[in-house]
């Protein structure tokens, strides 16, 4: 009974609400559709600790979806000892930078007190998924070898099978490591939480970025000047009533 809450109920509730929790948001709330960002409450440690975070959570959930589209290839690949340590090397750096910026992360919104400030309950529930997450990850990955062959050859059926409603939960009921059913049911409640959580941003990258046209910023005034003047206004006086 609780594998299947966990392998087939848990996946089927959080694919429903994040459908119908993103289209309502998006809808109803589309201003609220974004990550909320605190650079401008400081930038300097969100830097340091967003770019291993994001490049680390970008290659892993790549190198997931490429083992779920392309199981055999992935099986294939890993048949030489050399490339299957080159990618289990790689995948394991990547969680530990992803694992490195998120600490960082935590530790600048439990430190710096304007960000403190507008932190949420929700908040908080992302930074212990997340760390959920990317713990039981590393820990397949070290204790569990070797996880991009057992993932193609045992994961991927079963996610598969979810997508095709037709779930098949043998071979994860049968698994007997607490991390990796404990990884599964941790990337399915991410997915659930999607609609109600910062993680929205998501689905609305700004791909058009990659073809517009570039902006261009003229400062009126010394940049520097600006931020330590006392007066109420730099440059010309406008002349709009």
């Amino acid at each position: 009974m609780i594998n299947y809450l966990l392998f087939v109920a848990l996946p089927y509730a959080s694919l429903a609400v994040f459908l119908i929790g993103s289209i309502y948001r998006y809808k109803m709330k589309g201003f609220q559709v974004s990550s909320l960002s605190s650079q401008f409450l400081e930038g300097r440690t969100l830097f340091w600790g967003s770019q291993p975070f994001h490049w680390g959570m970008f290659f892993l959930f790549f190198g997931h979806l490429i083992a779920f589209l392309f199981p055999s290839t992935v099986i294939a690949w890993n048949g030489q000892p050399v490339r299957l340590l080159i990618l289990e090397t790689s995948g394991f750096a990547f969680g530990l930078s992803a694992l490195t910026g998120l600490f960082v992360l935590i530790f600048r919104r439990m430190t710096n007190k304007r960000v403190k400030i507008v932190t949420n309950r929700m908040d908080v529930v992302v930074y212990i998924v997340l760390l959920t997450q990317i713990i039981s990850g590393l820990w397949v990955a070290y204790f569990n070898r070797w996880g991009s062959s057992w993932f193609a050859a045992y994961l991927t059926p079963y996610l598969r099978s979810i997508f095709v409603f037709d779930p098949q939960i043998e071979a994860i009921s049968t698994v007997n490591s607490l991390s990796i059913k404990l990884h599964v049911v941790s990337a399915f409640t991410i997915i659930g939480i999607i609609p109600f959580t910062r993680f929205v941003h998501f689905l609305v990258y700004p791909i058009d970025y990659l073809w517009r046209s570039y902006q261009q910023v003229v400062w009126n005034w010394d940049r520097k000047r600006i931020r330590t003047s006392r007066n109420h206004r730099e440059g010309v006086k406008s002349t709009n009533n």
